[in-house]
């Protein structure tokens, strides 16, 4: 099934670009030279350069040999905490700042909820010698507090977000804002496959290099450059949209988006947006998100400072609507076993958001022979106090 976005910036009915208009020339630019750029064989030469020497890539695809004992299917681990900062948000970060350098942009502005974003991005404008605000809820700030450090001591700014539930969203709203007080100068740094048309498709493309590397390690490791299974978390989506983007119209692979539940989606204390969530415009598209019947945006939770958005990208609907990918959410209690269970099976500390999708393994079928790719999309350095607070190991 052909999943691309059109010419208007949508994937079936969500996508498209709702914003305000003194931001219309800025996604205009955008919008009419980001393909041009990206294509242009002087910036593939130089991104590709920095992804291998920079950032680290290819990053391995793991055979996961006592997790598959476990679950009974071939387990491979495509390991993106491997990656400089770890997790893959550097990716995309790497392919905007040359972007924004591209478009004679001297300042760069993004928002983030675990911190693995805003450390990607601090870490690129150091290496480019640019400007840098990150915003960040106060709330992530402090549980996430090594990643504020590592941004601080990279030279970014980080201005804390103090409205809403001060997370991840209230962040992008902070940042939204401050672009459209200073359009001329500076490129807002999305992290994810949110926000107005081109960035969905723009940060999916730029992602996905993990699934493009996928496909051969598959041929080598296998035979079959096709896994049965792509398991991958999902809270805007850039890292499930990466390990996607070269399977979307291959339909014998199924395609696993795995959403946080937080206390349970009953509790009202979830940011399950497939569950929970209606039609709607969120941060300059229509996606499906969590909202009052009077569209008034409803507070996510989830122990995971990467999850708790209370939408996904326009790809994602578009995916969960069509049927082309399934959607599982799991709990913050599920996720947190399923790290532990990971670290002692594997000797790998997985990011709170990647042990949702080793969790969704418990809900999913597959025969015994299957080969199951999930994305390991991040480290749990970042997580350390969390999962100490949750203590059950």
């Amino acid at each position: 099934m052909k999943v691309e976005v059109d010419e208007r910036g949508y994937y079936g009915s969500f996508g498209g670009a709702y914003i305000p208009e003194m931001l219309y020339p800025n996604i205009e630019e955008l919008r009419l030279q980001y393909m041009s750029i990206i294509q242009d064989r002087d910036f593939q030469k130089d991104f590709r350069k920095l992804l291998h020497d920079y950032v680290g890539r290819p990053t391995p695809l793991f055979f996961a040999e006592r997790l598959s004992e476990k679950y009974k299917a071939n387990i491979y681990l495509k390991r993106e905490d491997l990656n400089h900062t770890g997790a893959h948000k550097v990716n995309n970060t790497v392919g905007q700042i040359l972007l924004a350098r591209r478009l004679g942009k001297q300042k760069i502005i993004a928002e983030t909820g675990a911190g693995q974003h805003g450390v990607a991005t601090a870490t690129v404008c150091a290496l480019m010698g640019m400007e840098c605000i990150v915003y960040m809820g106060e709330v992530d700030m402090a549980r996430q507090k090594p990643n504020v450090e590592r941004m601080r001591i990279l030279g970014a700014e980080v201005r804390p977000a103090k409205s809403g539930s001060k997370t991840l969203k209230d962040a992008t709203n902070e940042a939204m804002r401050h672009w459209i007080n200073n359009p001329t100068d500076t490129h807002y740094i999305i992290g994810s496959v949110v926000g107005p048309h081109p960035y969905p498709d723009m940060v999916a493309r730029f992602q996905s290099v993990i699934s493009e590397e996928m496909k051969w390690q598959f041929k080598e490791a296998t035979g079959n450059e096709n896994p049965n299974h792509i398991v991958a978390c999902v809270g805007g989506g850039s890292n499930a949209a990466g390990s996607y983007f070269h399977y979307y119209e291959n339909d014998e692979v199924n395609l696993i988006a795995v959403e946080a539940a937080g206390k349970g989606n009953a509790t009202g204390e979830s940011a399950a947006t497939t569950v929970l969530g209606t039609p709607g415009i969120l941060h300059g598209s229509r996606t499906l998100l969590m909202q009052t019947i009077d569209g008034q945006v409803v507070e996510p939770y989830s122990i995971s400072a990467g999850l708790d958005y209370p939408g996904i990208g326009p790809i994602h609907a578009y995916l969960f609507e069509s049927g082309r990918g399934k959607f599982i959410s799991v709990t913050d209690e599920e996720a947190m076993k399923a790290g532990v269970l990971m670290s002692k099976l594997e000797g790998i500390i997985p990011a709170i958001e990647s042990a949702h999708a080793l969790a969704a393994l418990d809900y999913m079928q597959y025969d015994r022979d299957d080969v199951i790719a999930l994305n390991l999309s991040g480290r749990g350095d970042k997580d350390l106090e969390t999962y100490i607070k949750w203590g059950g190991y």
